[in-house]
């Protein structure tokens, strides 16, 4: 058994980090929703932006607190590259040291660096993995969770099936568990909680949202594509991802003849390989963005479909129960 998620949270999603996506509007439009938010480091794309970023969440989120009367404000999360191509990891933990994000989720890399300072004043860290090779390193290494980042999921993706890594990780470790990959609404997020984790990662449900610093092009064409839309590849940043086969067209690439894996390069800066400014990826759950919303407004369809959820298994259970 997991330990008990030390924050109130409406339904048990995290609005994933998602590079170029996510900025502190959207982490906070999504911690008043009642839900986990999150983003990348890497967003800000200096560090005098970062500190300025999470000046504005932390003083955001104290704020509505204090006006909540009672209603959820769930945590934020800062997503640190901890792989040794990000030039200045030192700064970013010196804040996290400063703002003390509740939850610190690592990603590229060892989840060592961060763990003495986010333990330090309190807070949770999460190791991101792919693999369960990658999962026993961050168990070993003494994360408190780890976000599972399975088949369907968009951007760099993973290859297992969330159900099947969900009982993998329980057979070593006992944290928090998070999984993510296809899930984009609330019948999902049941599914995967009653199949042993924690929390969900939700990412691309997120991305065509008022408060996503996405460009307006990308939140559009998600909003125009299903899964027959998507195609996974290694040919732009030498990671298999999940890319909107419009993005790719629009830039110059065919989908269905994608070139040679390059040289891993997590920011797509290779030759002849655009910026991941220009080529967007989505996840298997597409097809479930309809329109652009705001943050609260997702919320609530995800939390009905959730407790609709709930009480179609409970009507199971009675099944059950009379037999």
């Amino acid at each position: 058994m997991s330990p008990i998620f030390p924050y109130p949270l409406r339904i048990p999603v995290v609005a994933a980090p998602m590079f170029l996506v996510t900025g502190p509007d959207l982490v906070i439009a999504a911690c008043k929703a009642g839900i986990v938010g999150a983003f990348p480091t890497p967003n800000a794309r200096t560090i005098e932006v970062l500190d300025g970023w999470m000046q504005q969440i932390t003083d955001s989120l104290a704020e509505a607190r204090e006006k909540s009367n009672g209603s959820i404000i769930g945590p934020w999360a800062a997503n640190l590259v901890t792989h040794s191509s990000n030039p200045r990891l030192s700064k970013d933990l010196e804040l996290i040291a400063k703002y003390k994000p509740p939850i610190v989720i690592t990603a590229l890399g060892s989840p060592k660096p961060a763990i003495e300072v986010v333990h330090d004043y309190g807070g949770l860290v999460i190791g991101d993995v792919i693999s369960l090779k990658l999962a026993h390193k961050a168990a070993e290494a003494g994360v408190d969770g780890m976000a599972c980042v399975s088949a369907g999921a968009g951007g760099h993706t993973g290859t297992i099936s969330p159900f099947a890594f969900i009982s993998a990780v329980r057979e070593f470790f006992d944290g928090f568990v998070i999984v993510g990959g296809g899930i984009a609404d609330g019948w999902g997020v049941a599914g995967a909680i009653a199949a042993g984790a924690d929390l969900i990662y939700m990412g691309t449900r997120f991305i065509a949202t008022e408060e996503s610093i996405a460009v307006p092009r990308y939140k559009e064409m998600v909003t125009q594509c299903n899964v027959d839309d998507l195609v996974i590849s290694a040919g732009i940043t030498g990671t298999p991802a999940i890319w909107l086969k419009p993005s790719l067209r629009d830039n110059g690439y065919d989908p269905d003849n994608m070139p040679d894996a390059p040289t891993k390069n997590y920011d797509g800066e290779h030759e002849g390989a655009k910026r991941w400014s220009d080529l967007w990826a989505a996840g298997q759950g597409v097809g479930r963005v309809k329109s652009v919303q705001p943050v609260a407004a997702i919320v609530d369809e995800i939390e009905g479909e959730y407790r609709a959820a709930q009480q179609r298994l409970s009507r199971f259970q009675g099944i059950a129960q009379a037999r």
